[in-house]
């Protein structure tokens, strides 16, 4: 049976005190649970978060990095750094970085791969905008940014990734799918993955990324192929990231 994973994405939020005030309350309060935790955190803050983190059930993932190795590649941070901070996780084709820094298929495909042989889990962002959907061609998309990264890594290497659906219109807005949408969404994505490999498809983590919030996990994650919870605002919010991380067990 599918555990459930509940990721917050902290994006670019918090000083190092309020990070670190924000990761001490979370380590503090959560408790053991059948579900995962996971903080996905600035690059900056690593150092101390995984200090903070190493004694405690809690997993730290970052929210980018470089599929190079090393280099002359100003301002980036390869995958391979990331090893010695107890990285359990990356993000690899969040909308934002899609949309606001012009990651490709291509290059989310390398991302993926280079966390792989770092034996660091990749969490698999798709997603479609609202015009898309509203041309009737979200899971044409969606498969599409799949299908880039099974071309290059082939089907099996999804068992040991996650898969984030995150409508696009529903990040930041206020909007979110209601459980029914993205459940609809959720069991055509692992319907598409059965058709290749039936057995990924059932152990395959696919996580909802849509403006989760301590008001609507509930319903969300009694959803029969909703897995979890990429968490936004609200993984910023102590008190109301816990509920969801209860909710989830």
């Amino acid at each position: 049976m599918r555990k459930k994973l509940i990721a917050g994405n902290w994006k670019m939020n918090c000083s190092r005190s309020e990070a670190l005030q924000l990761a001490s309350a979370i380590i503090a309060s959560a408790s053991e649970s059948s579900a995962e935790l996971l903080i996905c955190v600035p690059t900056i803050h690593l150092s101390d978060i995984a200090k903070l983190a190493c004694n405690s059930h809690l997993k730290l993932g970052v929210q980018n990095a470089y599929w190079q190795k090393s280099g002359a590649y100003t301002g980036e941070i390869s995958v391979s750094m990331l090893e010695d901070y107890q990285i359990e996780y990356l993000l690899v084709g969040h909308s934002e970085r899609r949309e606001l820094f012009g990651d490709t298929n291509d290059e989310v495909a390398r991302k993926f791969s280079a966390a792989l042989e770092c034996g660091i889990t990749p969490v698999l962002c798709i997603g479609e905008s609202l015009q898309q959907r509203e041309q009737g061609i979200t899971l044409e998309v969606l498969k599409e940014q799949c299908q880039s990264v099974i071309d290059l890594v082939g089907i099996k290497a999804f068992n040991k990734a996650c898969l984030a659906y995150e409508p696009i219109w529903a990040i930041g807005t206020g909007q979110t799918a209601t459980p029914e949408q993205a459940q609809e969404v959720h069991q055509s994505l692992r319907e598409f993955f059965a058709q290749l490999d039936k057995d990924v498809a059932q152990g395959l983590q696919i996580l909802y990324g849509g403006s989760m919030n301590a008001a609507n996990a509930e319903a969300l994650l009694a959803q029969p192929d909703i897995d979890g919870g990429l968490i936004g605002g609200a993984s910023l919010k102590p008190d109301d990231f816990l509920k969801i991380y209860s909710l989830a067990g």
